[in-house]
């Protein structure tokens, strides 16, 4: 039967707070799961792309991942037995895969190679609960004007683009940078809405 929600909540298996406020968005109840180490750092969320692996699979592999770790997580915890939710963003750029930057330098060297040039932002969402485990996938394209140095500069100064896929927030000072977009607005901040919403009324969430 579907789950009310005024009184049903899940597991949120993210650190970013951008997921937490657009889950709000939507009227979503949550608890977070936070890893005890950064995925980098776990060897189970290892985000290391595979030999020549398709930019969708990547996705789809770190979010599934993420949200079966969650769940591992939830019975070791002896945690409520709430759906968890995980999600998982990149960039793809003439082919290859675009992370968070490794630092400021990285981070300017990626917008650089955004400037004047359309990408694709990849978000997959899991939801997990019990044995089953099912994905939704947001693609979106996004075209960058092109950058003066001096803004690309100003821009990592200001610290926004670390531990951000692309080194750019689009909801952040990045917005003025951004002159396309066909997609999910949502999507590119990191969790698709529509999809996820779908998503969690396939697990019987009213929306």
């Amino acid at each position: 039967m579907p789950v009310d929600l005024q009184h049903a909540r899940l597991h949120l298996a993210s650190r970013s707070p951008r997921r937490r406020e657009l889950l709000t968005q939507i009227g979503v109840a949550f608890d977070s799961i936070v890893f005890r180490s950064s995925p980098r750092e776990d060897a189970e969320l290892d985000e290391t792309p595979l030999p020549d692996e398709d930019p969708v699979r990547y996705v789809q592999r770190i979010a599934r991942s993420k949200a079966a770790h969650g769940c591992r997580i939830v019975d070791w915890r002896r945690l409520l037995p709430q759906p968890v939710l995980a999600a998982d963003t990149t960039l793809e750029l003439a082919g290859r895969l675009i992370g968070k930057p490794r630092d400021a330098s990285d981070a300017e060297s990626i917008l650089r190679r955004l400037s004047g040039n359309t990408h694709r932002v990849l978000t997959a969402v899991a939801v997990g609960s019990g044995e089953r485990l099912e994905l939704a996938v947001s693609i979106s394209e996004v075209r960058f004007r092109s950058l003066e140095a001096h803004e690309i500069t100003r821009y990592v100064a200001s610290g926004e683009p670390m531990d951000k896929a692309g080194a750019y927030a689009i909801q952040g000072r990045a917005g003025m940078f951004v002159e396309y977009l066909a997609g999910s607005y949502s999507g590119v901040m990191g969790l698709p809405l529509c999809e996820t919403a779908q998503l969690l009324k396939r697990f019987g969430y009213r929306l």
